[in-house]
């Protein structure tokens, strides 16, 4: 292999890194084949005395080592402080006799045989520090001027790799945060490529299918159970998976779905997903299919209740039982109290939210924010 293939393979790698189980394993590892180190870590969120941070490492690391350097050594390391995306070695800065001198070398780096130490501190637009550090035994030669070169070329793309990386977690944290929402709605969600096949689907959705109880997946594919109803739901698919291409048009249908169970329809909203101006590839979402089960009884955290309307342990679980549509009578049960205790909780609960009607109170309940903090 040539220098421009290795070279080339290496940047490829880091650019993969971002994209890895383990963010820049692959980069790492080949990075300390390639400088002959027993250790390469990349230090992505540096320790501090509230956060043990998160290190990436290659070389036979051992967990009691990254505790050990999380919790108690990064507070003695010298080698910090870095001037900003430069190659630097520990000699450099801090001279060999200081280093030898220090705790943290003699501590730390000494058990583990780490004597020549090279580095680079990195430092993104939003603010964010990450620390390449790259590790000899005693018994190697110091990183030569041919090694220094080499990361000095590497670091660029090694910056840019983490910003995109720090890019990627930000949109992935925003997936979650908006996927754990609609779980909290109980709205069942389905997303379909181009082709109406289904990419990928929730938790709430996935319990409504379970049941097959009107609605079904047949060849990767979303269906109704009764024929006319499919025929429809089909319509309504097609009709959006055509809207995706159009930048200008978002196609939004809604279908009642009947149940062999007999149980309420299913209610349907069908959704397309704008194409990107610059996307590309297939398999992509390209339409989404949004479902609830209106028999189902969305979960409410008794204490956000409690918080929200400024009422008592006792009157927030009759308000939780009142908004998953019990009578009284039903209430008083369920909470093993007598009606007249009921009715006192709800005259108390009236004069508390500003409300005069149970109809109005299990309005106010949906609309809050209580199902938002369930957990």
């Amino acid at each position: 292999m040539t220098l421009i293939d290795e070279f080339s393979r290496l940047i490829g790698l880091i650019y993969e890194g971002p994209l890895e189980p383990v963010p820049w394993q692959q980069s790492l590892n080949a990075m300390r084949e390639r400088l002959h180190a027993n250790y390469v870590i990349l230090v992505l969120r540096p320790s501090t005395p509230d956060d043990s941070g998160f290190m990436v490492t290659a070389g036979n690391v051992t967990t009691q080592a990254v505790v050990s350097y999380s919790t108690n050594f990064y507070a003695l390391d010298p080698f910090v402080g870095l001037p900003p995306d430069q190659i630097v070695t520990v000699h450099e800065i801090l001279g060999e006799a200081r280093w030898l001198e220090s705790a943290y070398y003699k501590e730390y780096n000494a058990p583990y045989d780490v004597f020549h130490v090279m580095g680079a501190d990195i430092h993104t637009p939003d603010g964010a520090e990450c620390r390449l550090r790259v590790c000899r035994p005693r018994s190697a030669k110091e990183f030569s001027e041919d090694d220094k070169a080499l990361c000095r070329r590497l670091l660029p793309h090694l910056k840019q790799a983490v910003i995109l990386h720090a890019h990627l977690d930000r949109s992935e944290c925003e997936r979650q945060l908006y996927a754990g929402t609609v779980e909290r709605l109980m709205v069942g969600t389905i997303v379909l490529d181009e082709n109406g096949k289904i990419l990928q689907t929730n938790q709430a959705a996935d319990e409504l299918l379970r049941e097959r109880d009107g609605l079904r997946i047949a060849n990767k594919a979303l269906e109704a159970v009764h024929t006319r109803d499919n025929r429809e739901l089909q319509r309504l698919i097609k009709g959006a998976l055509s809207g995706h291409t159009k930048p200008d048009l978002s196609v939004i249908e809604a279908i009642s779905v009947r149940r062999p169970s007999g149980k309420s329809n299913l209610g349907i909203v069908v959704r397309s997903v704008p194409m990107g101006e610059w996307s590309e590839g297939k398999s992509r979402p390209a339409a989404a299919v949004f479902m609830r089960d209106p028999e189902q009884k969305a979960p409410a955290s008794q204490e956000v209740i409690r918080r929200l309307f400024d009422i008592t342990p006792a009157e927030a679980a009759l308000a939780i039982q009142l908004a998953n549509g019990l009578s009284l009578d039903e209430a008083a049960e369920a909470l093993n109290i007598t009606r007249n205790t009921v009715k006192a909780h709800l005259r108390s609960i009236f004069s508390k939210t500003g409300v005069t009607r149970q109809t109005e109170l299990v309005r106010i309940l949906l609309n809050s924010v209580v199902t938002l903090g369930y957990k």
